[in-house]
């Protein structure tokens, strides 16, 4: 899968397809309904990534297995938001949305994937960050 995707919640659901560990943002609803949503979209890219040859029918089955696995912390809970703010202070950010990702990374204890080198760069000293490579190799 190419990782060029149009918008953030597409990049998500592609990492999540594609390393079955993620947190995953959404549109304002119900954490369940998120939750399927993600897991809708990168079905959906799995299927994709099958039809351009790029996984086998076992293989993208198999992630789908590893993903439906992972338990995932979304964007948008109480105790997220308020860290996230608390770090967009700390770190004097202009952005509280991509604290919202730290946040989360730092509240599952993980390491922050993102594609965009802006948040890992933020990220820096404050979670540990990892590529989709490193899940995957």
């Amino acid at each position: 899968m190419d990782g060029g995707h149009p918008d953030p919640w597409s990049a998500v659901a592609s990492g999540w397809a594609e390393s079955s560990t993620t947190t995953c943002t959404s549109p304002p609803i119900t954490a369940s309904s998120r939750r399927a949503a993600c897991a809708s979209q990168a079905l959906q890219l799995l299927h994709e990534a099958v039809q351009r040859g790029e996984l086998s029918t076992r293989e993208a089955l198999e992630r789908h297995d590893r993903m439906t696995e992972v338990k995932i912390r979304l964007l948008g809970d109480r105790v997220s938001r308020s860290v996230a703010l608390q770090l967009a202070q700390e770190l004097g950010a202009s952005s509280a949305t991509a604290c919202e990702h730290l946040a989360v990374t730092r509240l599952q204890a993980d390491a922050l994937i993102a594609l965009d080198p802006a948040l890992v760069g933020l990220a820096d000293g404050v979670v540990p960050s990892a590529t989709l490579d490193d899940l995957t190799g």
